[in-house]
Parts: structure tokens; C-alpha cells; sequence
């Protein structure tokens, strides 16, 4: 039997697979609110015969929005708007549905990758950015604002706010943005945390407000949602955040009840050299799971069925997760499933499309 195709449980939340379809930014919200665009790009992915789907990095106020574009989660009419979209999709699909909340921090303001993805300052419409340390990322970045104590205890009520609207919209799992270099990644990271007060300096410091806002909301929160965190394993720069630092975060999160980490790798310094490859970041997720117990999803360049069934069934991570493979192939895990002897899940109007020469193929939802 494929492991890949195994039900999984990660925290109360019972998985049909192993595939999970990670959060993909899409830069095409309103002000913050979900639109049309992410009723057809979600929707799509929901009859992907996925285990889990995640919404994109959804912002916690708009300051920490990437762009302008970017979709949030803070008043009642972002909540409304997502709530309409997810509303559709549960019509249609028994997918589980989880969410990523996050907030850019110092990479921040920007265009949409489409129009070359610049910063922009306030007087274009931009707005300040904010980051442990004033330290901007690159030489072309915005000069953050360092910030203050107040402004800390803001951003984590900002997360449980969020927390709190995504639990009452109906999603069963949230994932906190802590890589990829935006804030919570700032703050772990010593290339771009130099504060000198409990935020900084030490690990255990730099740790502080990643593990604080899991702490908050896990306690704001139904004791049912699942909620994991997201990581960069390594800044891929000497002196920066690396493996073994990401292990330390690991185990505290475990003590704390985390339910998953979910591990990439990059993307908080211009001076990275990322060895890019098939499965280039699984060795991290395959080092956290084995020194903290922690489940944990590898993400990054799996692209094949074989290679996703290795991963699993070797126990170098608990489940695999598709980003851009999955936009390029929406109907991936099919695909997967017919080269692994696999059942797939599919939706009553698609059952005839099941080929002749893999009858059987498809699962009733």
C-alpha cells in the first residue's frame, strides 16, 4: 500500500493522504479582502484529490501585508470575504482547509512579482515597514523601523485576532508564517535581529516571540484546530539562522503542543546561496523530525509521485507539500495516485474521466 496515500492525523485533524498543497501567495485581493480570483484559484485546488489545503499567506493587519494585493484577515470585512469564498468551496469539496497568518515586517511594500516586485515608499502609496532591528533586507530595501515593545504586543494580538476570525470562517487548521524572511523570521534569525532587549541576543531570546504568539494562539482558540508552525530550516548564510537553531525552536514548540512543522528554507538575506535541487530542503524536515518528534511537512522541488512516496516511507517527513508543481499540474495527486496503485478522491461530476487503463482509480469523496 503507498504510504503517500495513508491517512494521516495531524493534532485532531484526520488527513485522507499525505499531500498537502502549501500556501501560494496570489497577490490579487481587495484592500486586504478575498475576491473572485481566489474563489476560482481555491477551488480549483480543492478538487485536486489533496490530504490538505492551505490559503496563502494571509496578513494579520495591513501594515503587514507583502503588497497591496496581499490578502488579510483583520476587520470584519476581510472575515466576511474569505468566509464567502470558503463557503463555496466546502459545497463542493471535503477537503480540509487551514490557513498561513503572517506579517511581511521589513519586506513589506512591495509590487506584485508581475511588476517586478520593487519596494515603494510611502509617498507611492507604500507604507513604513517594521522589523526587529533597523536593518532593511538588501541594499535596494526600505529602512525599517525598529520596533517597539508596544508595537510587539500589538502584532501578537494582531495574530490572535486573526487566529480567532479564521477559527469562527470554518478553517480546522492555521499555520503561523515564521520563514521565508518575513517578521517572525526576523526575529529568530541573528543577521537580522541586533536588539539588545528580551527579543534579542540569545537564542532563547530571539525564539521569544515565535513561541509566545503559538503560545497565544493556542490559547485563544478551540482546542480542535490543528496549529503548526512554518520555518526556513537554514538562511543558507554563514553566522545566520541554521539547522540546528531551527531544532532548538522545534523542541520548544513540541513542549508546547504544536501540532506540525512545516519546513522550507531562505529567503530572509540578498546573500544566500540556496543549493537548489530535487528535495534540496527534505533533509531538514527529516533532522527536526528526528530530534524533536514533531510531525512534520518537507516542501521544495518534489515534484515526483516516486520521490513524494520515498519521503513518507522512509519517515523522512510525515507528509509532502506542492506549491508551484501543483499550479503547473492541479490534478497532481491523481496523477500521483495512478503511478503509486493508489485510490484518488474526485468529485461525482469528474468520476468519467477515470482512464480505461486505471480503473478503479478513483475514491468516492
Amino acid at each position: 500500500m503507498s504510504q503517500l496515500f495513508s491517512p494521516f492525523r495531524l493534532g485532531q485533524l484526520a488527513l485522507p493522504n499525505r499531500i498537502v498543497i502549501a500556501p501560494m501567495c496570489q497577490y490579487s485581493a481587495d484592500e486586504g479582502k478575498a475576491t473572485s480570483w481566489h474563489t476560482i484559484h481555491l477551488g480549483n485546488l480543492a478538487l485536486s484529490g489533496a490530504g490538505l489545503l492551505i490559503v496563502e499567506a494571509t496578513a494579520i493587519n495591513p501594515a503587514g501585508r507583502i503588497t497591496a494585493q496581499d490578502l488579510g484577515l483583520w476587520d470584519d470585512e476581510t472575515e466576511l470575504a474569505l468566509t464567502t469564498v470558503v463557503d463555496q468551496i466546502k459545497r463542493h469539496s471535503a477537503i480540509p482547509l487551514g490557513i498561513q497568518l503572517g506579517h511581511a515586517g521589513r519586506k513589506a511594500s512591495t509590487l506584485p512579482p508581475w511588476q517586478g516586485g520593487g519596494y515603494i515608499t510611502a509617498t507611492e502609496n507604500g507604507w513604513q515597514t517594521l522589523a526587529p532591528s533597523a536593518l532593511p533586507f538588501g541594499e535596494t530595501g526600505l529602512v525599517p523601523q525598529a520596533m517597539t515593545i508596544a508595537q510587539i504586543k500589538q502584532v501578537k494580538a494582531d495574530f490572535v485576532a486573526s487566529a480567532q476570525r479564521a477559527e469562527r470562517i470554518g478553517f480546522k487548521l492555521i499555520e503561523l508564517h515564521a520563514a521565508h524572511g518575513y517578521l517572525l523570521h526576523q526575529f529568530l534569525s541573528p543577521l537580522s535581529n541586533q536588539r539588545q532587549d528580551q527579543y534579542g541576543g540569545s537564542l532563547e531570546n530571539r525564539l521569544r516571540l515565535t513561541v509566545e504568539i503559538y503560545q497565544a494562539v493556542r490559547q485563544a482558540i478551540s482546542s480542535d484546530i490543528t496549529i503548526g508552525v512554518r520555518i526556513s530550516g537554514s538562511d543558507w548564510v554563514d553566522g545566520g539562522w541554521d539547522i540546528e537553531q531551527s531544532v532548538a525552536l522545534g523542541k520548544a514548540l513540541k513542549t508546547l503542543g504544536c501540532d506540525y512543522i512545516h519546513v522550507s528554507s531562505g529567503g530572509l538575506d540578498a546573500r544566500q546561496h540556496i543549493p537548489v535541487g530535487p528535495g534540496y530542503q527534505v533533509p531538514f524536515a527529516r533532522q527536526i523530525k528526528a530530534e524533536t518528534g514533531l510531525a512534520t511537512i518537507a516542501v521544495g522541488l518534489i515534484t515526483e509521485a516516486e520521490q513524494a512516496e520515498a519521503v513518507v516511507a522512509t519517515g523522512e517527513a510525515d507528509m509532502v507539500a506542492l506549491a508551484r508543481g501543483i499550479l503547473y499540474d492541479p490534478r497532481w495527486p491523481w496523477h500521483a495516485a495512478a503511478r503509486l496503485g493508489a485510490p484518488a478522491i474526485a468529485p461525482d461530476q469528474y468520476l468519467r474521466c477515470e482512464p480505461h487503463y486505471v480503473k478503479g482509480l478513483f475514491a468516492r469523496e
